[in-house]
């Protein structure tokens, strides 16, 4: 089936050359990486996790996010999403492509990579999320394409595929759980040491997700003639409001629990991202351009009218997707990271060599991406969806 996407219109081959360059881009600022090691990056003693590890974590959830549909098909025969769920799967394998990616870059020089799999340190977290991230990789590579290709061919999926679906829902949150375990492990950084972290982070996937599905959702019926449904597109969208709500009301109980208890050692990470700590205020407008985002995205999806109207739930969703990525893709770790347990102020900003090979990362993920749904929007087009 891959020779569908080797046929297409100048405007798709032209965004594949853009991503392309942007890939060698990104290529070329990792071969310096390679070369010179980490410290072409703002990472330092004091803040070891940086843009990367934040990337992955973001990206982890999206690719969590895709169980919102193969749980009510699969499970609960929700017939709505058999449209789009071959979507989030290819979604998801775009996802977990970069979250590996990024693994491989954090670790500086790619020899390293063999230290994990020559050497496995079973009691290590990490070792373990980088087993179901690949373990999960696999299952959605397996499951779209078996599905996508009988559903080319007419046929049911073979049998054996079954056990694959309902394995892939349970490792879907197990992903994002053992994501939050690398954070809440560590008890010397108080803004993470919390047993609501992996909660946190399945809801805020369980938003982003879906929200981004609903654009590409959108973005699909406007370039092509495959329509993925209005009642899936609502259908999602209640899924991202009651996500979103979780995600800010989980963020509120951490907010009591930390200063009602008075604990020093935890409010100052909080006080550091939305208020300063001692002259040093980096993060602090991008934690309340979060924060008000997902505030005014709450205030247009909740209430039914304004959820319908799709030009609205675009801009809601963009909003949702602005307020999980700060608050996941850089406030996470900002937040564990400074101030240190000495309470001494060490800022990370991400330098233009880690930007570049996170851009890099990224345009290869979506280039995986557009190539899987070319095949998959192809199909659908023939069948006459």
């Amino acid at each position: 089936m891959l020779d569908l996407a080797l046929k297409g219109s100048k405007r798709y081959w032209g965004w594949l050359v853009l991503l392309l360059v942007i890939i060698g881009a990104g290529f070329g600022a990792y071969v310096v990486q390679a070369i010179e090691g980490l410290t072409i990056t703002g990472m330092s003693r004091d803040v070891s996790w940086g843009f990367y590890i934040a990337q992955l974590t973001f990206l982890v959830g999206v690719a969590a996010s895709a169980v919102m549909l193969v749980l009510p098909y699969y499970l609960h025969h929700y017939k709505t999403f058999g449209r789009i769920t071959i979507l989030g799967e290819f979604l998801a394998i775009g996802a977990v492509t970069m979250c590996l990616l990024f693994v491989i870059v954090d670790l500086g020089k790619p020899e390293r990579l063999m230290n994990v799999i020559l050497h496995p340190t079973p009691n290590s977290v990490l070792f373990w999320d980088m087993v179901v991230l690949n373990v999960y990789l696999f299952l959605n590579l397996i499951i779209g394409w078996c599905t996508l290709e009988c559903e080319r061919k007419d046929v049911p999926p073979p049998a054996w595929v079954k056990p694959l679906i309902y394995l892939s829902i349970p490792w879907a949150v197990s992903i994002h759980t053992v994501t939050a375990f690398l954070y809440a492990g560590l008890p010397g950084r108080g803004f993470w040491l919390t047993a609501i972290m992996a909660p946190r982070f399945l809801v805020s996937a369980f938003a982003a997700g879906p929200a981004v599905l609903i654009l590409l959702s959108m973005l699909v019926r406007k370039i092509s003639k495959f329509d993925p449904g209005k009642e899936a597109i609502q259908t999602l969208s209640k899924i991202v409001t009651y996500c979103i709500i979780l995600h800010l009301f989980f963020f509120g109980l951490e907010c009591f629990t930390v200063f009602y208890s008075n604990m020093p050692s935890h409010m100052s990470h909080i006080i550091y991202l939305y208020f300063g700590y001692h002259g040093f205020n980096t993060m602090v407008p991008f934690m309340w351009t979060a924060l008000l985002c997902g505030l005014t995205a709450i205030g247009m999806l909740i209430v039914p009218k304004w959820r319908q109207n799709e030009k609205l739930l675009a801009i809601a969703c963009v909003l949702v997707f602005i307020c999980t990525y700060i608050d996941k893709g850089m406030g996470m770790m900002a937040g564990g990271f400074v101030p240190n347990p000495l309470h001494e102020i060490t800022e990370y900003l991400p330098t233009g060599l880690e930007l570049t090979i996170s851009a890099g990362v990224y345009a290869l993920g979506i280039l995986i991406v557009t190539v899987l749904y070319k095949v998959a929007l192809t199909i659908k087009e023939e069948r006459g969806e």
